[in-house]
């Protein structure tokens, strides 16, 4: 993992520290990386996320790129020592227990060719929920009578939405989607929560 997130190019020093500093003395049973780029107007800036999990917790640290703030000319705060912009950190710790729903989402490439051990998975998408956030899809609702103009106000759905990753092949290479799917099974299992579609 250390040698990943060395890889990466993306603060590393920084991010290791903040890893063993979230995992502690537990065992890492298994783990992934996830390096995507967010875009402003001008700008792109990186936002990492590792996922490790221990036996009893699922351990999230992301990372940000933060913009800093443009200072007048010849003022030396404007980056920071070294000049390297800023990073906002955060470490979440998740009992196995608290985690309600993980989901993993595969699109398969000719499924009819399908063989056991071979990968044909050409994307996949994790959905992890713990209960901090919910997604709200709202739509009109109606009625069977195709003249009604009533109000019906609105039907819905509410999911967990704590977390979502998506790799693809074409974007991430074949090694990161593998370790992406090893991970959410290895998630689902020492959580006691299967899901997927």
């Amino acid at each position: 993992m250390q040698e990943e997130i060395a890889a990466s190019g993306y603060f590393p020093a920084l991010i290791a520290d903040a890893v063993t500093g979230g995992v502690g003395e537990e065992e890492i049973l298994s783990y992934c990386l996830h390096l995507e780029p967010t875009f402003t107007r001008d700008e792109v800036h990186r936002h990492l996320t590792v996922l490790v999990l221990t036996p009893t917790r699922l351990v999230l640290v992301h990372t940000d790129e933060a913009p800093v703030d443009p200072r007048p000319e010849g003022d030396e705060a404007e980056s920071g020592p070294g000049g390297d912009g800023q990073a906002v950190l955060s470490v979440e710790s998740i009992r196995l227990s608290g985690i309600v729903a993980v989901a993993l989402t595969k699109v398969v490439a000719e499924p009819a060719r399908w063989q056991p051990g071979r990968s044909g998975v050409s994307e996949a998408w994790l959905n992890v929920g713990w209960g901090t956030m919910r997604r709200l899809e709202l739509e009109p609702a109606g009625c069977e009578d195709p003249q009604c103009t009533a109000d019906h106000g609105y039907t819905g759905t509410l999911t967990p939405d704590d977390l979502t990753l998506r790799v693809s092949v074409a974007a991430d290479g074949q090694q990161r989607l593998d370790r992406l799917v090893a991970f959410a099974e290895a998630l689902q299992q020492a959580s006691g929560v299967r899901g997927g579609r």
